[in-house]
């Protein structure tokens, strides 16, 4: 593989495993966080919600019936009603049509809740960053924060030192919903806060982000189209994640651009084209 070519003067490029390595195995599950872990991604990307217990799941559509063998709103359902459900089988169906001979391997077919992944996390051997989306709209907002916060404090990782662009942090917040992330901000003020975007907002065209933001999140397909966009979010002192980025050719669009952080659904491969 041709390695993108990189500004010999630019920090390491942070490869965010986004939903795990969700290309290898089904996305959200045990089995591709532990393969993005194992291919040495800097950074694990997901998605929250809570359901209608309490707790925090790792779940990107409002309702389980693309990913899972269920139908409903995550937000209508309990925990146990999650953990009856197969969220994985569908892939190994495609790419392992023989895997019901030793039945399903709940690493790869059961929901994961965001505290079994801070737990991985923990026991990673390595420091492995956490980019946590929240996702909205929901019948619980606010709460969604709160939880949040709360999992976030019994590891340790609420308070964290003031983020300053380019340093390391052990989590951050990422959300479409600058409501969203501004609760996060108010209760927890040195956490760095992402600001996810699918297009280009006439108030923000000259770069600037909404008050209190720290790093922004644009999407591949506004990279693509406006990199001079991008340009403008540097100058204005905003670090650049970019998800999702699966094409060599966007990769090496990226590296030009110097963004700090490619989010993909297959790190080893941009880990391997970055040489790194």
């Amino acid at each position: 593989m041709t390695h993108a070519r990189q500004h010999p003067a630019r920090p390491r490029i942070q490869v965010v495993a986004h939903r795990g390595a969700s290309e290898d195995a089904p996305e959200h599950t045990l089995a591709a966080y532990r393969k993005a872990i194992e291919d040495g991604a800097d950074a694990l990307e997901c998605d929250v919600r809570l359901t209608a217990d309490g707790h925090l799941v790792l779940v990107h559509d409002r309702r389980v019936n693309r990913t899972s063998n269920g139908r409903g709103a995550v937000s209508a359902l309990e925990l146990a009603d999650l953990a009856a459900l197969d969220f994985g089988s569908w892939k190994d169906r495609e790419e392992s049509p023989d895997w019901d001979a030793e039945g399903p391997d709940p690493e790869r077919t059961s929901v994961l809740t965001l505290e079994r992944l801070l737990g991985l996390v923990a026991d990673a051997g390595r420091p492995v960053e956490l980019a946590i989306e929240t996702k909205h709209p929901t019948r619980w907002a606010g709460q969604v924060e709160e939880r949040l916060l709360f999992l976030l404090k019994r590891f340790g990782l609420d308070a964290p030192p003031a983020y300053r662009p380019g340093e390391p942090s052990p989590v951050r917040i990422m959300s479409f919903s600058a409501r969203s992330l501004h609760r996060v901000r108010a209760a927890a003020p040195t956490l760095p806060t992402v600001l996810l975007m699918q297009f280009v907002s006439p108030r923000m065209r000259d770069g600037r982000l909404p008050a209190g933001t720290h790093i922004a999140g644009p999407g591949i397909r506004i990279v693509r189209n406006h990199p001079g966009y991008i340009r403008k979010l540097q100058q204005a002192g905003y670090p650049v994640h970019v998800w999702t980025v699966n094409d060599p050719e966007d990769v090496q669009l990226c590296a030009d651009l110097g963004v700090e952080a490619i989010i993909t659904n297959r790190p080893r491969q941009v880990l391997s084209q970055l040489g790194q």
